[in-house]
């Protein structure tokens, strides 16, 4: 017993409180949870961003999971948009993700879905979905809505090739929107969504099984068109687009941040914000837990505005990179620095545009609503939008 007793003379009781003091672990803040992130398939392609740009960022080792878009929806079945991009597309050692060079034997796994499994070698913790849908192919749903257990049959049969094996933990459906209007409208009817997630679980089981789904928030809206509440029970999780509520399609303004967290005065609509699409869902009964909070990594701007105070009037979409009315963080951070910020996002007043975007400091504060909220976690829009260092995604992480 006396072999183990400490003798603490002044000078080693000192040297003790020292070491208590020096090497005292920091302050312990709560991790947000999830933290997903979009991968799209056709950034390799103009806007150069390719796999490895998510572990040279420091992006990689942030992320819990990677939702991989899109994959189409044709003759009721998942289908890959891009075969070359997906799997065939020759990655040299100097771009592959972990510096080793594709290889053209036959049955090698090359494209992004080699490249990302990888990155999930590299990173084992991390899980990959496949996205199907989005804006432009989700009105492929509709015939898939006819005969789901088909649909989910093939989508199984997809994910898991023998070609990609181990690749993807799940499946994530993007429709836009069940029984409502997107760049199509959708007549399936309300029960359509949940019986389509329904016979996604029975035929995925344990793995991931979620869904994009709409953050409108307003009575009688897109969240009420469709039984979502009841399709809550089938998914691990609602990712759900907080964003793009305002923009320049309303070519003359009145200018308005695409992804405001709360209401404020002279919103142009009632209920498109954040927490009115997640207090609409928890009010349906889907658990706090079953919700992702969404975040853009990207602005939406009007051009010939002569006030920097939300509400001017405009006219037009302003010039983006690829799209007018759209660009990426990266590029707006400098190009029209945030000057305000309104609604829990923040905005920037420059050369007679207005731009409304999420920086940093914005998100911390949207992470800070998720913990509060008790939600899932938190995903964005995508990669490619934030900086060569990833200061969007050390901000998810709260």
């Amino acid at each position: 017993m006396s072999r183990h007793r400490r003798s603490f003379t002044a000078a080693g009781l000192f040297a003790a409180l020292l070491m208590a003091v020096t090497f005292a672990p920091p302050a312990y803040s709560a991790p947000v949870g999830k933290v997903l992130g979009y991968f799209a398939e056709w950034g390799v392609y103009q806007r150069n961003y390719h796999v490895k740009n998510i572990e040279t960022s420091g992006s990689a080792a942030k992320l819990t999971h990677i939702n991989y878009a899109f994959g189409n929806v044709t003759n009721g079945q998942c289908a890959i948009g891009d075969t070359y991009a997906a799997y065939d597309k020759y990655y040299d050692a100097a771009a592959s993700v972990d510096g080793v060079s594709d290889t053209w034997d036959t049955g090698a796994l090359r494209g992004n879905f080699g490249q990302l499994k990888r990155l999930k070698q590299m990173h084992p913790g991390l899980k990959v979905l496949y996205s199907f849908g989005g804006w432009t192919w989700s009105s492929g749903f509709a015939q898939a809505a006819q005969n789901p257990a088909a649909f989910a049959d093939s989508c199984y049969n997809l994910i898991n090739d023998p070609r990609w094996a181990g690749v993807f933990d799940g499946i994530d459906i993007d429709w836009e929107y069940p029984n409502a209007c997107g760049l199509s409208c959708d007549t399936s009817g309300a029960a359509a969504f949940k019986n389509l997630m329904a016979a996604l679980r029975d035929r995925f089981g344990d793995k991931l099984v979620t869904a994009a789904i709409t953050g409108d928030g307003t009575s009688g809206g897109k969240l009420d068109a469709a039984d979502y509440a009841g399709a809550a029970q089938y998914v691990d999780w609602y990712n759900v687009m907080t964003y793009d509520y305002f923009g320049a399609w309303a070519a003359n303004g009145p200018t308005a941040p695409h992804s405001p967290l709360n209401s404020y005065n002279g919103i142009p609509t009632a209920g498109f914000y954040s927490d009115a699409a997640i207090q609409k869902l928890e009010s349906q009964g889907v658990a706090p837990a079953k919700l992702l909070l969404g975040i853009g990594f990207y602005g939406r701007g009007w051009t010939g505005v002569t006030q920097a105070a939300p509400g001017g009037t405009a006219t037009g979409a302003a010039p983006g990179t690829y799209e007018s009315g759209i660009e990426d963080y990266k590029v707006l951070k400098t190009r029209c620095p945030a000057t305000g910020t309104v609604a829990g996002t923040a905005y920037g007043f420059c050369g007679g545009e207005w731009w409304s975007y999420d920086t940093p400091a914005t998100i911390a504060g949207k992470i800070g609503y998720a913990k509060g909220q008790g939600l899932g976690g938190a995903f964005f829009w995508e990669l490619s939008g934030d900086t060569a260092d990833g200061e969007l995604v050390t901000a998810m992480n709260g």
